[in-house]
């Protein structure tokens, strides 16, 4: 699983013209589910996004508090483009996007981990596979991506000839 954080003063979805979900300050998550992903990789980056340290401490410490330590809100959304691949000419390959019912069992066990290690309220969600307008303050701007589970390894270097 991938996801790429934003330190948001304030964000929402809206679907169809309708609000769907919005927060104030917090987390803007959004997540992808490739393929091999399970339960395990959605916990770890569930806890991964409610503990990352994103704040300053009032003392003015750099990087000393979460999502929770500030009582922030996050706002989850589905978002499989996250997983495409650009090496071959100018149109994006997905193949490395679960796809199909897996993905949204598996984004909502995500969600649902979120809540659960949360406060349940204060986790909003977008609409799995819906064509969305997310829109968002930046605060910092602050973006990180995380992931868990495969990990990709590097090339391997060219054989040396002899």
């Amino acid at each position: 699983m991938k996801a790429i954080l934003q330190r948001v003063l304030s964000a929402s979805v809206t679907v169809e013209k309708e609000a769907v979900s919005s927060i104030g300050k917090g987390i803007l998550v959004f997540a992808a589910v490739a393929p091999g992903d399970t339960e395990k990789e959605a916990e770890s980056l569930a806890a991964k996004v409610l503990k990352m340290k994103l704040w300053d401490d009032e003392a003015g410490g750099r990087w000393k508090r979460s999502v929770q330590d500030i009582s922030g809100e996050v706002l989850c959304v589905s978002q499989f483009t996250l997983l495409a691949s650009t090496k071959k000419g100018n149109k994006p390959d997905f193949h490395g996007a679960l796809g199909g019912e897996e993905a949204k069992r598996l984004y909502q066990y995500f969600f649902e981990k979120v809540q659960q290690g949360y406060v349940a309220d204060r986790v909003k969600d977008g609409v799995f596979q819906a064509m969305m307008e997310v829109a968002l303050v930046n605060d910092g701007p602050v973006t990180l991506e995380l992931s868990a589970g495969q990990k990709v390894s590097p090339t391997p270097p060219a054989p040396t000839k002899k």
